[in-house]
């Protein structure tokens, strides 16, 4: 990964070459920002340049020396890549176990979807972690001197997935770190990592992209300009997100017709129906359905903006505004804020690990209460 293959983001490009090359490189650094901002590749394309061998006038790695293309084949020997993973039962659970899933995953999805990265691990239900074996092996593999550079780079994805005694073994080394070694995390939620290992960690800041430099990544990779624009104006500066919108992805049409079913069998109260709906949605898996509920919500949102009657104010694709300009005049200044807040209390109880049928179940009838309120 060379910074040239990154859209934007010329700023922390021009950081990161400057700490490379006034060989001022701090032992930990943090890339911290929202999700689908190419915060991984940014890592990538820097742990590239500080061991490329022959870099480039213009400030990039060469792509072509040893170091390089060991880079592009994900082996270089003195990159070590930890992420969250799946536990196995009754054994310890390292990275090193999922290597060769994480590097197909890396190659297919740069912009580092965490969403996929479930299906990668075979299974939507769990909730990845990095767990304290996996805090041995990095300091078991960091005694080694570096081999082939000057450094040993550390990826780190999703450090806020430390669990907490991994974090208490990650923060020796990040306190009284190898001088040879250098850890670059990423992290979608800064704010979950141990504060003491954020305190110990310089960072720089990936703001979201732009609603056209999302348009722009996806017309680079072929997708038709206009459907481009409307991803972007919904995705919010992600382009994983981004991507599956253009693509009207299955999840997303499956959202849909889940989220009209609910409001049309709350309106005409099939108390027997709506069971077997929460059944429906109980069954996509915990990540899935959290990713559900922010769907609803945010379709709430959008049919309380179409009273200002204002398209500029709104994200829906053609689908959703067919229904929502019939669906708009049931949510109103009556009940909007309730209904916001149902969907945010069902989302914290599924993130708490609560029965997903009584809590589906449960919102469904008080969507019937809702939806007539006037």
């Amino acid at each position: 990964m060379r910074f040239a293959d990154i859209y934007g983001h010329n700023d922390v490009k021009q950081r990161l070459r400057e700490l490379a090359d006034s060989g001022r490189i701090p032992h930990a650094l943090l890339l911290e920002g929202p999700a689908g901002a190419g915060k991984f590749a940014l890592a990538r394309a820097f742990a590239q340049y500080i061991h490329c061998t022959d870099r480039t006038p213009d400030g990039d790695s060469c792509g072509k020396c040893p170091a390089c293309r060991q880079h592009e084949a994900f082996n270089h020997i003195d990159t070590v890549y930890s992420f969250p993973v799946v536990k196995k039962s009754g054994k310890p659970t390292l990275s090193d176990d999922y290597a060769d899933i994480f590097r197909d995953f890396m190659g297919e999805y740069p912009y580092m979807d965490f969403d996929r990265w479930l299906v990668a691990l075979d299974n939507i239900n769990a909730q990845p972690m990095i767990y304290v074996e996996e805090g041995n092996e990095l300091l078991r593999r960091l005694t080694y001197m570096a081999r082939q550079s000057r450094f040993k780079v550390v990826l780190l994805w999703l450090p806020e997935r430390l669990k907490e005694e991994t974090a208490n073994k990650l923060l020796k080394l990040v306190e009284e770190p190898f001088g040879d070694t250098i850890f670059l995390m990423v992290s979608n939620n800064s704010r979950a990592i141990l504060p003491t290992i954020y305190s110990r960690t310089q960072r720089i800041t990936v703001r979201r992209y732009t609603d056209a430099e999302v348009a722009a990544v996806l017309e680079n990779r072929g997708i038709d300009p206009s459907a481009a624009r409307d991803a972007a104006l919904i995705a919010q500066g992600n382009v994983n997100e981004a991507l599956k919108l253009a693509g009207v992805s299955e999840e997303r049409l499956r959202y849909f017709q889940l989220f009209v079913d609910l409001m049309r069998k709350a309106y005409g109260r099939k108390v027997a129906e709506l069971r077997q709906w929460s059944l429906d949605v109980a069954a996509l898996g915990r990540e899935p359905s959290m990713q559900f509920i922010d769907y609803c919500a945010r379709l709430v949102r959008e049919s309380f903006l179409m009273h200002l009657n204002d398209p500029r104010l709104l994200t829906l694709n053609d689908a959703e505004r067919a229904f929502t300009v019939k669906f708009f005049p049931f949510i109103n200044e009556k009940n909007v804020i309730d209904m916001v807040a149902l969907f945010d209390d069902a989302r914290r109880d599924i993130a708490g690990n609560a029965n997903a049928k009584i809590v589906f179940f449960d919102l469904a009838v008080r969507v019937i209460m809702l939806i007539r309120r006037k």
